[in-house]
Formats: C-alpha cells, structure tokens, sequence
C-alpha cells in the first residue's frame, strides 16, 4: 500500500515503514503527525484517487528529527561593475516515519 500526501507545497509517496522529509513542522521528536492532505491511495488491488483529496484519508507518522538541510550556497554578480555577493540558506526540515495509512 501506499499513498501520496501534499505537504509544505510538495507531493510525497509514502508507504509503511518509509521515511520522507518535509518542510518544518511543529512537533518534538517522538511525537506522532498527521498528515491530511491525501491525494492518492494505492494498493495492489486498487488505486484511489482524490479531487483534489480523499475524504476520511491520512497518513500518520512519528517524528524522528527536527534539523537543518545542508548549505545552499549562492553567488551573483555583475561583470565589469565590482559587484559581487555570496551568501547562503539552510532549510529546516521534519523527517517523518510513516507508521501508517488510513482510508
């Protein structure tokens, strides 16, 4: 079985016993989430598609980390004109643990 949520403005495949990274969430580490934007539920049987979301359907997980992304570094310029910047983003993000699918 799996599924695929929206989260932070990104569309994810979860399944059972699988980890995804998503934009910062509010919650400490071990507690569980949910997940509520569902757009599609699939198993072998079967495939559920929502417009745009499937009623009654979530993804529950655990949280396994609160952290930083890696650094993006950025540098523009402009030639001729001695202008230069650098600087850098480091994304915080959740992992999850998805424990399981409802729906």
């Amino acid at each position: 079985m799996y599924a695929v949520v929206r989260s932070g403005g990104k569309q994810y495949r979860v399944s059972p016993g699988g980890s995804l990274r998503v934009e910062r969430l509010a919650g400490e580490v071990g507690s569980k989430v949910t997940l509520g934007d569902v757009l599609l539920i699939g198993s072998d049987e079967a495939v559920r598609i929502g417009a745009p979301t499937l009623a009654g359907a979530s993804v529950v997980g655990t949280i396994v980390a609160q952290d930083r992304a890696a650094k993006v570094m950025t540098f523009k310029h402009k030639r001729r004109k001695g202008y230069r910047r650098k600087y850098g983003h480091r994304q915080d993000y959740t992992e999850i643990r998805v424990d399981q699918i409802q729906g």
